[in-house]
């Protein structure tokens, strides 16, 4: 889709993806500060995700007390821990989308003009 668009066009989904897009560096630090709560995660508009790694350490704190816990929050270090390695690749990915998603928008805005 994008190919397809003029360079002004091209110009302007560049400035909206520029003003919208995801760091690196600040993913990494909502990982490290707030990564049990998964808002690494919510930033990257991976909610699901999140709300599963959320409720997971939810349920490790509450239930640590009873011993059980102590698994679920085991579960959750690790899935934090390969989080480390994603989350570079979640940009991206999340990036791409919004660029494609930007031409998108612009290609039906041009089209619906058209008529």
């Amino acid at each position: 889709m994008y190919e397809q668009l003029t360079n002004e066009e091209k110009m302007v989904v560049n400035s909206e993806v520029a003003n919208h897009k995801k760091g690196t560096g600040m993913a990494y630090l909502l990982w490290f500060f707030l990564g049990v709560f998964g808002i690494h995660r919510f930033y990257l508009n991976r909610k699901g995700s999140a709300i599963a790694l959320l409720a997971l350490f939810i349920t490790g704190w509450i239930t640590s007390v009873i011993l059980i816990g102590f698994l679920f929050l085991f579960i959750g270090g690790i899935w934090l821990f390969v989080d480390l390695f994603l989350v570079a690749g979640m940009v991206r990915v999340e990036n791409e989308r919004l660029t494609t998603s930007f031409a998108q928008n612009m290609y039906n805005g041009r089209n619906d003009l058209e008529f």
